[in-house]
């Protein structure tokens, strides 16, 4: 598959994920619906896995990848699920989309990437700018908005984390079998979490958490993930997570179109000073180069 292919799937489900995420919790509870999930990727990864023949190593660097993705595919994605019981999907992708500020960061710590130059600075306090807008509208919206805010925010530090973790391991796996190593790993942390925390085995799931569960299962982790960690592997770090920069107005427009959700000027702004962040992190460098080569 081609990378810039991949990277475009990427960006389409990134894009649905967070308002399936909200309706897969109507009815049962958050925990059920990203237990489900889990479940039933991992399960797509594996047969995946047996169809195609692609081996499933169990070597040491190969559990240390999976503990890696483990990571974002546990911690990260319970933290989102968390976090958009209390807000709106659109809102959780706008916060998603200082994924690559927060990556570039650790890129530039662990990866040796060159990520911190004087227009990706700019780019990392704009962001910081919008966040600060988006926080101050939660807290006015009530008491409990900046909870789901929290998590969110966590959900993107951590699968940033995880994101730098395994490209330093740098498996040398397809992507494919990092994903369902990764499912592998969490999907017992899952489980345990919702026998723990969550509302039992539901009667009835209504039809559209059901449907939510699956497309998020099937695309949102086995497709999903084996494509995000395939890019992964062909592109620095904080590059992938440019796809960050699309879904956060694409998703805002599925919540107000198909879930009614109201955004007011205040979320625009902080949408607009998080993508012109991440506009003069990705081109900055590119824009001042070239001004600087038209001065000469």
């Amino acid at each position: 598959m081609s990378v810039p292919a991949a990277f475009l799937g990427i960006i389409i489900i990134w894009s649905t994920t967070p308002l399936t995420i909200k309706w897969s919790g109507e009815g049962p509870g958050f925990l059920f619906g990203v237990t489900g999930r889990m479940a039933l990727g991992a399960a797509v990864a594996l047969l995946a896995l047996m169809v195609l023949r692609v081996p499933l190593p169990l070597h040491g660097k190969a559990w240390r990848t999976y503990l890696a993705a483990g990571l974002g595919i546990y911690g990260a994605m319970i933290s989102v699920y968390a976090g958009a019981q209390y807000v709106a999907s659109g809102l959780v992708s706008v916060l998603y989309g200082t994924m690559p500020l927060i990556t570039g960061i650790m890129a530039s710590l662990w990866l040796q990437e060159r990520t911190l130059t004087g227009p990706k600075i700019i780019g990392i306090l704009l962001g910081m700018l919008g966040l600060w807008q988006i926080f101050g509208h939660g807290l006015q919206l009530g008491n409990t908005a900046w909870i789901g805010l929290a998590y969110v925010l966590l959900s993107v530090v951590l699968q940033s984390i995880s994101a730098v973790w395994v490209k330093r391991v740098n498996p040398s796996m397809p992507g494919l079998t990092v994903t369902c190593g990764g499912l592998l790993l969490a999907l017992p942390l899952y489980l345990l979490t919702w026998g723990m925390f969550g509302e039992g085995w539901p009667q009835a799931v209504p039809e559209r958490a059901l449907l939510s569960i699956v497309y998020l299962g099937v695309f949102g982790s086995a497709i999903g993930f084996a494509l995000y960690y395939y890019v992964l592997s062909h592109m620095e770090a904080s590059k992938v997570a440019l796809a960050a920069l699309i879904t956060p107005v694409l998703a805002l427009m599925l919540g107000h179109w198909l879930n009614n959700e109201a955004m007011d000027a205040q979320v625009w702004m902080g949408t607009a000073a998080i993508l012109a962040g991440l506009a003069a992190h990705q081109w900055g460098d590119y824009l001042y180069r070239r001004v600087g080569r038209t001065g000469d």
